[in-house]
């Protein structure tokens, strides 16, 4: 799973995050001054470091890891400015901000990963979305472990 979530950082050219999941993010900057003994683990923790992060909060006043900047715009003038210049895929990293650019019509394609394991309690995943989405199964992707990532586009249907 580790590798998976490597090569995804490894092909984007951004990722963006709310306080919260950039706060959470932060842990594999230990993992980098103290690798574990996991390969991909380490190799995450470089992969995380390495990618451009866009942090959108209203109480940070500053962020202190080096490849990461607080945004100066709004979500959606952000979104908007990096989808024109070329490059590769921008990832979204916060739930907060995945429902929030649901409700622009901004995601080109959703990667859930399915783990088989029931918490019993927690935050749906698309909550206070505006319109019904209906989405198109593209891919899947199956781990040893029964976890599967499925790989969906938002159709125009509603």
């Amino acid at each position: 799973m580790h590798q998976h979530y490597t090569n995804l950082l490894n092909k984007a050219d951004t990722i963006l995050y709310g306080r919260t999941a950039y706060q959470l993010m932060e842990f594999w900057r230990t993992v980098l001054e103290n690798p574990s003994e996991q390969k991909s683990m380490n190799e995450f923790a470089v992969a995380i470091d390495k990618i451009p992060k866009i942090v959108f909060s209203h109480t940070l006043k500053n962020v202190d890891w080096n490849s990461a900047k607080l945004a100066n715009k709004s979500l959606e003038e952000e979104v908007l400015e990096l989808k024109k210049q070329p490059g590769n895929d921008i990832l979204v990293g916060s739930r907060s901000l995945i429902m929030q650019l649901m409700n622009l019509n901004l995601i080109d394609e959703f990667q859930l990963c399915i783990q088989p394991v029931v918490a019993g309690k927690g935050s749906t995943l698309f909550d206070n979305v505006n319109e019904r989405t209906i989405f198109k199964l593209i891919k899947t992707k199956v781990f040893n472990g029964g976890s599967a990532i499925l790989y969906y586009e938002p159709t125009n249907e509603h």
